[in-house]
């Protein structure tokens, strides 16, 4: 049995022209001799009124002072791809073809109970098998799955698998099912080497590797969601880049390119804040620094572009957690030395009320002078990070010069830098963001080198 996954976007599903664009996909695969499964994401964007953002924000107008729970939270975000499942399989059903839409339980996804990213733990094929025997198209919702059940809930509880949890759902049916390839339709031709909405005329890669295709995600571009990618390379799945509006034929993910050193891609982050935290104290730094990280970890707080240096630390987050970070950190009290010795975390230079309370009950209890240590955060709001995808360049000598005397001759200030293996990124401030893509695709000639 050929089986091929489509998984379609939101922007994909979104009108009833997109959504019969998105049918004649399904229907190609069909006439050539393969049988389609479809993944679905919710229908549109913030706004729309089916989107996951529009009805969690719907959720948490009942009462924003408090919070929903996250099972409950989890059934909320999951109703816009059920929604979309149903529309998509009617869609296809008036077209002639019988099609039979499923949630991720019906569609035998298990996960953990993380609810808001949960992991597919295992998949049961057989539903989608049987459906395939019947002549039927299965259409799946993405995102989401079911926990084992327990002693209160014997079928378990509706998860949501995160942010671009539609493409894992994608890879991992392909998986699954043993497809001979997934295809992840989207609103652009496929991996282009920066987002055109900066740099219009990007070419489209013809190949990219997972590795290369993961970096790109976890570095800014929504093209496909990294976990995928991972999910894909991990067994070998094909895996294709497509646009839903167009015949072009996309980008193929692939195991290896034949190009050990290339540069592939400039992308950029969404809006990021940044913190400086001026630390000089050798005797407890690093001991500071790691409760710091332990933190951020506990509230759900991804760092981006850490920095250390002998007497201060810096990261940068996306900016939706600021509330939580300044929360979490502001009038923070650390014990350290055997409780000898109290820091106390404070933004700026002018104390919250928060910082003046805990400041005062400390001294009350004897800890003054060196007993009670004062860290001030410096904070900027307003940045961004870009970063040049350089498989085999990243640590070659003169690759991050060329970075970046490229930004900061043009007058870019350069805030923090990363690297990996398959990256170098900037931090810098994010009414520049546009002109530093440009300029990078430019220095490193992309338009030339993509094939």
């Amino acid at each position: 049995m050929r089986i091929r996954v489509l998984k379609f976007g939101g922007t994909s599903v979104d009108s009833q022209e997109h959504r019969y664009l998105a049918a004649r996909k399904v229907i190609q695969c069909l006439e050539a001799g393969a049988m389609p499964v479809v993944v679905v994401s919710a229908i549109g964007r913030r706004g729309a009124p089916y989107a996951t953002d529009t009805l969690v924000d719907f959720l948490q107008s009942i009462d924003p002072t408090i919070p929903p729970h996250p099972r409950e939270k989890d059934l909320m975000m999951a109703c816009g791809e059920i929604i979309s499942t149903v529309i998509m399989a009617q869609t296809l059903r008036t077209l002639g073809y019988h099609s039979v839409a499923l949630t991720g339980n019906q569609a035998g996804i298990i996960t953990d109970s993380e609810f808001g990213n949960a992991r597919i733990l295992e998949i049961n094929p057989t539903p989608i098998l049987r459906c395939l025997e019947q002549g039927w198209i299965p259409i799946v919702a993405g995102f989401q799955g079911v926990t084992r059940g327990d002693s209160i809930f014997h079928r378990g509880s509706i998860t949501t698998l995160g942010r671009g949890g539609s493409d894992t759902t994608a890879a991992a049916l392909g998986v699954a099912l043993q497809a001979e390839a997934v295809e992840i339709y989207t609103d652009v031709d496929g991996v282009k080497t920066a987002d055109p909405d900066f740099v219009p005329n990007a070419p489209t890669l013809s190949e990219v590797s997972y590795e290369e295709v993961a970096e790109i995600a976890h570095q800014g571009a929504r093209v496909l969601h990294p976990r995928a990618a991972e999910i894909a390379m991990d067994y070998g799945i094909p895996l294709w880049v497509k646009s839903t509006f167009s015949d072009e034929p996309g980008t193929r993910i692939v195991a290896s390119t034949d190009d050990i050193h290339r540069i592939t891609g400039v992308p950029h982050t969404g809006k990021l804040a940044y913190l400086s935290f001026y630390i000089p104290y050798p005797e407890h730094k690093a001991q500071i620094e790691l409760e710091l990280y332990r933190l951020m970890a506990r509230v759900g707080v991804n760092l981006q572009g850490v920095g250390v240096d002998e007497e201060g630390v810096g990261f940068g987050f996306p900016r939706e957690h600021w509330n939580t970070v300044r929360t979490t950190l502001d009038g923070l009290v650390l014990p350290l030395g055997d409780s000898t010795t109290f820091y106390l975390l404070q933004f700026g230079d002018t104390p919250s009320e928060l910082c003046k309370i805990q400041r005062n009950m400390l001294e009350k209890a004897g800890f003054t002078g060196e007993r009670l240590r004062t860290i001030p955060i410096t904070i900027v709001e307003g940045c961004t990070m870009v970063s040049l995808i350089a498989q085999g360049y990243s640590r070659q000598p003169g690759v991050f010069a060329t970075l970046y005397q490229t930004l900061t001759s043009a007058g870019i200030p350069v805030w923090q830098t990363a690297d990996s293996e398959l990256s170098l990124s900037c931090i810098i401030p994010e009414s520049e963001v546009e002109k530093a893509v440009r300029l990078i695709h430019d220095r490193f000639a992309l338009s030339a080198s993509a094939r």
